[in-house]
């Protein structure tokens, strides 16, 4: 008997969209006309009278194909848009495929978004049993489950409250309790968990490992590049709609972030009537220098300038900059607000009212701090009194505006020829004293 649970063969998925068109008014004579003109085109053979010229064919997954095996954790990797979302609603049977076909042994539960799955008027004990029906489970079956599930969405005070009242999140606990804990051969998880706090989403992680290891299988899709890479052990790709590579997990991963990514040191925007921003603030570069230039490609031992440009049009408006650093995963390594610089002093701006004009604020990122590897820059402009009674106003957010790449030409490998964990690697002060010798006899007592 073979161990293959999923089986897609040329899967793809078409929608039609409107596009609107400009309003006019329309008079009865014009329906009747268009009427009329659209009878005498297809009687003629030429454009069909159905067709409308207002609405698009979209290919939300082309020719789709791949193999899943029993007890496999698979993660549907992709940009926003690049069908993940379309291929668990048919791995789901909530849409059809457009072309092609699916095979799946065993029985399915998905966790695809708030709000699926559960009956609003019924309570979270009654929406229990319902969802282990509808998986076809005894009554018997849901029972002996029944404790483990309330434990672990932890709604014991409102298990017989209408699931219409729950938060978001106590909706997302309940429903990935069920989904989880009541023995789907194949559990689909979206990018819903997202909803859930940070400890809970651990949980989840931990539920799903323990769910492949009973031999069942997951398919899971996060934007959390990490969370992917530490539960899934095979992914899938997709880019546009189009199945661009599966396999390994770390393989498809660095696929993914490389794939319309090129390293990018500098974006200068000219143009100050198109540049990112608003009628306040708008950007004019931003850019990475080490070694005073312009540059991808940083030796850990030297410093790492992140520089950003901007026009002010608004005079008397109290301006700052921020940065995130980001890793490869997209993870946030670290934030930094010129609001707590390490030199208040030498920054004339510092808690003042800028001027128009075009500035230039420096963030130094020292050198001996950044492991190796990728990174890239999310670029902020932003404004507003500092204080604690109301937050800043972004006036400009670039998100992975440039990247550049930290390198150990060899400095620390003399003392060590791997590579180090972790997202940051300073040189940090270290001391050993003697605090007492060891005589002979100690030795000899000691053996």
């Amino acid at each position: 008997m073979s161990d293959t649970v999923i089986r897609v063969e040329n899967l793809s998925k078409k929608y039609i969209i409107g596009h609107q068109q400009q309003e006019r008014y329309t008079a009865l004579r014009d329906v009747v006309a268009n009427g009329a003109k659209g009878l005498f085109q297809s009687l003629r053979g030429g454009k069909s009278a159905g067709a409308d010229p207002t609405q698009e064919e979209f290919w939300a997954l082309k020719d789709v194909s791949f193999e899943i095996k029993q007890g496999d954790r698979v993660g549907i990797i992709g940009r926003n848009g690049a069908g993940k979302s379309t291929l668990l609603k048919i791995l789901s049977r909530i849409t059809e495929p457009t072309e092609g076909r699916i095979k799946i042994n065993g029985r399915v539960a998905s966790l695809l978004e708030v709000g699926t799955g559960f009956h609003p008027e019924l309570t979270g004990r009654e929406n229990i049993f319902l969802n282990g029906a509808i998986l076809g489970m005894d009554r018997s079956d849901i029972k002996r489950k029944f404790d483990e599930i309330v434990a672990f969405a932890e709604v014991e005070k409102f298990l017989d409250t209408p699931v219409k009242r729950y938060s978001s999140g106590m909706y997302v606990r309940l429903a990935f309790a069920v989904a989880a804990h009541l023995e789907p051969e194949i559990l689909i998880v979206d990018e819903v968990l997202a909803v859930g706090d940070a400890q809970f989403q651990k949980k989840c992680l931990g539920k799903m490992d323990d769910v492949s290891k009973e031999g069942r299988t997951v398919l899971f899709v996060s934007h959390n590049l990490a969370s992917l890479a530490k539960l899934c052990s095979k992914a899938i790709l997709l880019v546009n709609g189009e199945q661009v590579m599966d396999g390994e997990c770390d393989r498809v991963i660095s696929e993914y972030i490389n794939t319309g990514r090129e390293a990018n040191g500098e974006v200068v925007w000219n143009d100050r009537s198109s540049a990112p921003g608003n009628e306040k603030v708008r950007l004019h570069a931003v850019r990475v220098i080490s070694s005073d230039v312009v540059t991808t490609d940083i030796e850990i031992s030297e410093d790492i300038y992140i520089q950003i440009e901007f026009w002010n049009f608004e005079p008397d408006l109290h301006i700052w900059s921020s940065i995130h650093v980001l890793d490869k995963m997209g993870g946030c390594v670290l934030a930094s607000l010129n609001s707590h610089s390490a030199n208040l002093i030498v920054d004339r701006w510092f808690g003042k009212p800028y001027s128009t004009g075009l500035y230039r604020t420096v963030c130094k990122l020292p050198k001996n701090f950044l492991n190796e590897g990728t990174y890239s820059i999310n670029a902020f402009v932003l404004s507003g009194a500092l204080n604690l009674s109301a937050p800043l106003s972004i006036e400009v957010r670039v998100d992975e505006v440039i990247s550049f790449t930290v390198n150990d030409t060899g400095e620390m490998r003399k003392e060590y020829t791997g590579g180090w964990i972790g997202v940051v690697r300073p040189k940090l002060a270290w001391q050993t004293d003697l605090l007492a010798p060891l005589h002979t006899s100690d030795l000899v007592e000691t053996i």
